[in-house]
């Protein structure tokens, strides 16, 4: 199951606008307004299917992508460049993270711009949320891996791209790729030993990620929909 809720919908909407130019030719990736592809998405996620409990929150949601739209389509950055886009089997490029251990490692980069100078790559993600990314993230190491392991150009940068702020690219530090990996091989081993000894207790009491899904099953939740991956969606009203 998956929880959707106004900031995901918001995500989700400007996402797919923007990751689905990467396929189409740079010279006319724009010749098409993303604000009126945007109103054609959005009907995806329109009322409680967006987690949205009224029609003013919803406005005003629409209203933040349209404005984010608005400016990627003045400011395009690395959208007027040469992208790499990853062959997958099925939903998400994927790798074997350990064959010994039977672990594999999915999930989708945003963008891969292509760096003709030194023929790399640099590993872009789209934040349409308001929150600095924390140092501690994965997010990062598993980008790093996956971009290393799914095509062939080696990884030289990686940006986040805050749509709602104006400064454009904000490049961050690489972590080494042993590094990365052994960060989330650690993990890795930690959830498939959970899985196999069916023990998932919450290392904290009451935590923001595990409340949610304790509501649900507590019978707070509204089951609104299915997602691309076949998860139940849900919403919780209150």
């Amino acid at each position: 199951m998956t929880i959707i809720s106004p900031p995901m919908a918001l995500g989700l909407a400007v996402h797919e606008i923007i990751e689905s130019l990467s396929v189409i030719q740079v010279k006319e990736r724009l010749n098409v307004s993303l604000v009126e592809k945007f109103e054609n998405v959005w009907h995806k996620y329109q009322g409680k299917k967006g987690g949205f409990t009224s029609d003013a929150i919803e406005e005003e949601y629409k209203e933040r992508g349209m404005k984010m739209l608005s400016h990627v389509q003045e400011n395009p950055g690395p959208i007027k460049r040469k992208a790499v886009k990853v062959q997958a089997q099925g939903n998400l490029p994927f790798y074997w993270l350990s064959e010994e251990e039977n672990i594999i490692l999915c999930g989708k980069i945003d963008w891969i711009e292509f760096l003709e100078k030194d023929k790399s790559v640099n590993i872009i993600d789209f934040k349409t949320g308001k929150n600095t990314e924390n140092e501690s993230s994965l997010q990062l190491p598993i980008y790093l891996l996956l971009a290393t392991n799914t095509q062939k150009w080696p990884v030289k940068q990686a940006s986040y791209w805050y749509l709602a702020r104006e400064e454009g690219l904000t490049r961050v530090t690489l972590p080494h790729t042993t590094e990365a990996f052994e960060k989330v091989f650690s993990v890795a081993k930690r959830i498939k030993l959970a899985k196999q000894l069916e023990h998932f207790t919450c290392q904290k009491s009451g935590c923001r990620n595990c409340l949610p899904y304790e509501e649900i099953l507590k019978g707070a939740g509204e089951k609104v929909g299915i997602s691309e991956y076949n998860q139940d969606v849900f919403i919780i009203p209150n």
